[in-house]
């Protein structure tokens, strides 16, 4: 469910810090973005709503040698597309970041992570790796160390200001989108953020609108696939099987957190094995599939253009986003 995986959680609590640190609003858009932000700028963004940008770059490698070059180039011979394009944009607003005399670190995006919108149904993965505990700790590891974090922590509060208005623009205004669910959210047509975006994908008021509507109707259809008779009914007969296996979750979700909340490992594990056998063996995996399905062609039919545009911008934008990494 590709739109799906790459809009998932952010670093909510890194962005919350940061708010609190920098003892100011700033702005941003209220839709999780296609790509991660740093720490600086989840901590700096807030505008007309509140900024929950997706963060694969928090859970980046735990490693504190951020920003190498061999690293950086890899992505551009093995990456996505969405890793590429990530690298890219870090590229651009290091090098704007850089001319109004501040520092920024481009990290390399970690192994593409495996989602489970709906219910986790690959059992293999489920024994080896439970509900991805080890990437939690990544995460957690990547965003302790995070050197654009640190690098705003050392700074006095007024430099701290200024990192802010040079990389998200000094104001919310100039790009405007109004979202399927009425929300109108703002941000910024300057700064290193809008400058990088604008030279990667070229037309940013097309770009901006895209990625905040599509990243919306990515979580209005799993909320419709969760709600609809088919899904309710299947995760019926999913209930029933982990209850017999002695595992009495009602909801996949419910399953989840009750791993990430914080169980050992083995108990972890035979959760997950459990609601991945069930997924299979009652049909709800096929079927949350097939809804999801539904429901994602009825909304590209239904809004053409955002989906179009986003297609056709980011597809433009690759072969740019391979030089840039290549020139370093």
């Amino acid at each position: 469910m590709g739109q799906a995986a790459r809009t998932a959680a952010g670093v909510a609590g890194a962005a919350a810090a940061m708010s609190l640190l920098l003892g100011c609003t700033g702005h941003s858009d209220d839709a999780p973005a296609r790509r991660p932000a740093s720490d600086i700028r989840a901590g700096a963004q807030a505008d007309t709503r509140t900024d929950t940008k997706a963060d694969s770059r928090a859970g980046a490698r735990a490693d504190t040698r951020a920003d190498t070059e061999a690293d950086v180039r890899a992505v551009a011979r093995t990456g996505t597309s969405r890793q590429v394009l990530d690298v890219a944009e870090q590229l651009l607003e290091r090098d704007c970041m850089r001319r109004h005399g501040f520092r920024f670190w481009v990290v390399a995006p970690a192994t593409a992570r495996r989602d489970f919108p709906y219910v986790l149904d690959d059992i293999g993965w489920a024994r080896t790796h439970g509900y991805g505990a080890e990437q939690r700790a990544a995460l957690r590891r990547a965003a302790a160390i995070d050197p654009n974090k640190h690098y705003l922590l050392s700074l006095p509060p007024d430099r701290r200001t200024a990192v802010v208005a040079a990389l998200n623009g000094p104001r919310p205004d100039g790009l405007t989108a109004d979202l399927p669910n009425g929300v109108r959210v703002t941000h910024s047509d300057t700064g290193c953020t809008a400058e990088a975006e604008r030279r990667l994908y070229g037309d940013l008021p097309a770009w901006f609108r895209a990625t905040r509507t599509t990243t919306v109707l990515t979580g209005e259809r799993m909320a419709a696939v969760q709600q609809d008779q088919r899904y309710l009914d299947a995760r019926e007969d999913w209930a029933r099987c982990m209850k017999a296996a002695g595992q009495p979750y009602t909801d996949p979700r419910i399953s989840r957190a009750t791993a990430e909340r914080g169980v050992s490992r083995a108990r972890e594990i035979r959760l997950a094995v459990a609601e991945a056998t069930c997924a299979r063996s009652t049909g709800l995996s096929r079927v949350a599939a097939a809804v999801d399905r539904s429901y994602d062609t009825r909304l590209r039919q239904r809004y053409p253009g955002a989906y179009g545009d986003l297609a056709r911008l980011t597809e433009a934008a690759l072969p740019r986003a391979r030089a840039l990494i290549a020139r370093g």
